[in-house]
């Protein structure tokens, strides 16, 4: 029994140590921690890329582009559905006078038609349609050209991280000092 008493005593002083010990590594932990999180402050700034990218004349240009292409295809898919909106009162007239056979082969040319000028705007305006496809080769190149930028201010100035306003990141309060949209206009050399 005194050995069982032993072995018991042995067992509860090996766990106080082990908690002992578990203790002293967190706090070790705890106190490295908060001594390393005071002395490495994140660098950060602020940039609005609508800003910078309103400021650049290629993006003016490729966005008067897409505007401009944009109208022209939304007039032709709007032609087209007068066109249609005719048919079908054109249709409605006549219905009444038109045989069995005469009636389903309008009926099929006005659904040809429909599907036709939904094909045409979802062809246009869809997604990955000619309007995104176009917005691709005019836009992103200038995007890639702000966001190098971006990136080679950020490591020119040792910038842990940049932060975006213009869209998608709410900031609720930046210093202004912290924009450094104007240097990185400087840096696309668009003043």
């Amino acid at each position: 029994m005194t050995q069982a008493n032993d072995l018991r005593g042995s067992d509860r002083q090996f766990k106080r140590s082990s908690v002992r010990s578990k203790k002293l590594i967190l706090s070790v932990v705890c106190a490295l921690a908060f001594a390393f999180a005071g002395h490495a402050q994140a660098r950060y700034a602020v940039v609005d890329t609508k800003y910078i990218l309103d400021k650049m004349p290629d993006y003016k240009d490729a966005q008067k582009r897409l505007d401009q292409t944009s109208m022209q295809w939304q007039k032709e898919i709007d032609d087209r559905q007068s066109a249609l909106d005719k048919m079908y009162k054109d249709f409605e007239a006549e219905q009444v006078m038109l045989s069995d056979t005469l009636k389903k082969k309008r009926e099929d040319q006005l659904f040809n038609k429909e599907k036709e000028v939904r094909d045409l705007q979802r062809k246009r305006f869809g997604f990955e349609g000619d309007l995104f496809k176009l917005r691709q080769d005019l836009v992103k190149p200038i995007q890639d050209k702000v966001y190098n930028a971006i990136q080679q201010l950020a490591v020119n100035r040792m910038y842990d991280f940049i932060l975006d306003k213009s869209e998608g990141i709410t900031v609720i309060f930046a210093d202004p000092k912290l924009d450094k949209s104007e240097d990185v206009l400087k840096l696309l050399g668009i003043k």
